[in-house]
């Protein structure tokens, strides 16, 4: 398996993750979720390999998170997982795979762990 990283070129923390992967010199796919989300499985997926609940993989301070009242605690799971595909915004960022696992890079240091 190749090495992922979900990536927005806007976020500080997403850039920084990126240079830590240059600079270990890995080869890596960049995937620009905004532009290309996960599709439902993959994201549910991810969501299972970082042992997280859709919940806690979102940025609830976005508007689409308050425009669409996804703090409804009666939402389920699989509402949220497409919640954050038909608004990727709402996906925390960066999120690396690795064959060892994946990681959020906030901070970006995280990642050292998987790569």
């Amino acid at each position: 398996m190749s090495t992922i990283i979900y990536h927005n070129p806007r976020c500080t923390k997403s850039r920084l993750t990126l240079g830590i992967l240059e600079e270990k010199g890995l080869n890596f796919e960049i995937i620009k979720y905004l532009d290309t989300p996960p599709s439902f499985d993959e994201l549910k997926a991810l969501l299972k390999d970082l042992g997280l609940d859709a919940r806690s993989l979102m940025r609830k301070h976005e508007s689409p998170y308050k425009d669409n009242q996804l703090d409804d605690e009666s939402l389920s799971e699989d509402a949220l997982i497409q919640a954050m595909i038909d608004h990727p915004i709402l996906i925390e960022r960066p999120i690396v795979k690795t064959a060892k696992g994946v990681a959020i890079g906030r901070p970006p240091e995280n990642i050292l762990a998987i790569i």
